[in-house]
C-alpha cells in the first residue's frame, strides 16, 4: 500500500495562540531576535523625544527582549506581561525592573499615569485594537506616542520568503492573525483623529541553523501545534536550509514594520 501523508495539524484560533506562548518561555528567551539601533532612532524620531529619560510602559513584554533594549537607551521601563512562564523569565532577568502582570487591553495604571511611551514588541495582533488603543491613550501623557513594531521575514529576500510560503503550505491558518501591514488603517480606522506614522527597516542576523529552527519553534502556532507535529515541519526545514546555508549558518533577514501614533496635545 503506498504511504501516506502524516496529517495536517488543525489550525490552533487566536486564543490558543495567544496562551502558547508559556510553553516554549526558555526558547523564546534564546532563540528570538533583538532589535538593531536602527529601530530605536525611528523610534525617538516619530515619538519626537529621546529614550533617555523616558518612562516607557513595554506591553506584551514576553521574556524581556525589548525591555532590556530600551532600558540600555536610558528609558526608564515598566513591563507589562499576561503570562506567567513568560513573566517569570523577565523577573530573572531583569529584577530591577517592575512588571505588572495584565493585558495591554485593560491596563491597571491610572489616567494620569502619564508615560512617554508605550510599545509593542511583537504582542500588538493580541490585543482588541477598539480596547487596547484608547487604554494607551489613556496612560499617555498629552504628546506622548503609542509604538508597535514586529520583526517579519523580509519578504524580498529570496531564501525568506520560500521558507514563509513552504510553512504556509504545510500549515493550516498559519500567520492568519498577523496584522503588521494593517496596523495604521486600524488605528486611523478607529475613529479618534490618530495619525499614524510609519518606517519599515531591514536588517539581518548571522546564528546557527539550531537557533534558527528554535526561533521558528518558538512562535505561536508551532508552540500551540505541539512538538510532535512541529518535529516533522522542522526538519524539512532543516533540510530545506542546508541547501541555502551549507556551513550551517542562517543570515536570517527582517524588515521591521513600526508604527508610532502620538497622542494628541
Amino acid at each position: 500500500m503506498p504511504t501516506l501523508p502524516p496529517p495536517q495539524p488543525e489550525a490552533p484560533g487566536h486564543a490558543t495562540l495567544a496562551r502558547a506562548f508559556d510553553l516554549v518561555a526558555a526558547q523564546y528567551a534564546a532563540a528570538r531576535p533583538g532589535y538593531p539601533p536602527a529601530l530605536f532612532d525611528a523610534v525617538e524620531e516619530l515619538a519626537g523625544r529621546p529614550l533617555a529619560g523616558a518612562r516607557v510602559l513595554d506591553v506584551g513584554a514576553g521574556t524581556g527582549i525589548a525591555t532590556a533594549l530600551l532600558a540600555a537607551r536610558g528609558a526608564e521601563v515598566t513591563a507589562v506581561e499576561p503570562g506567567a512562564a513568560m513573566a517569570g523569565r523577565l523577573g530573572a532577568a531583569h529584577p530591577a525592573t517592575p512588571l505588572v502582570r495584565a493585558l495591554g487591553d485593560a491596563l491597571p495604571f491610572s489616567d494620569d499615569a502619564g508615560f512617554d511611551l508605550v510599545g509593542y514588541a511583537q504582542s500588538w495582533h493580541w490585543t482588541e485594537p477598539a480596547r487596547s488603543v484608547p487604554e494607551a491613550l489613556r496612560v499617555l501623557r498629552p504628546g506622548g506616542a503609542l509604538a508597535l513594531w514586529w520583526n517579519v521575514p523580509d519578504p524580498g529576500v529570496p531564501w525568506a520568503a520560500e521558507q514563509e510560503t513552504r510553512l504556509a503550505r504545510s500549515l493550516p491558518g498559519y500567520h492568519a492573525h498577523g496584522v503588521a501591514p494593517e496596523a495604521p488603517d486600524l488605528i486611523r480606522g478607529l475613529g479618534l483623529g490618530l495619525r499614524p506614522a510609519t518606517r519599515v527597516l531591514h536588517w539581518t542576523r548571522r546564528v546557527p541553523l539550531d537557533t534558527h529552527l528554535a526561533m521558528l519553534g518558538s512562535r505561536s502556532y508551532f508552540a500551540a501545534i505541539g512538538p510532535a507535529a512541529a518535529a516533522p515541519v522542522l526538519e524539512a526545514e532543516r533540510t530545506a536550509l542546508l541547501d541555502v546555508f551549507p556551513d550551517g549558518t542562517v543570515e536570517e533577514a527582517y524588515a521591521l514594520d513600526l508604527t508610532v501614533t502620538r497622542r494628541p496635545s
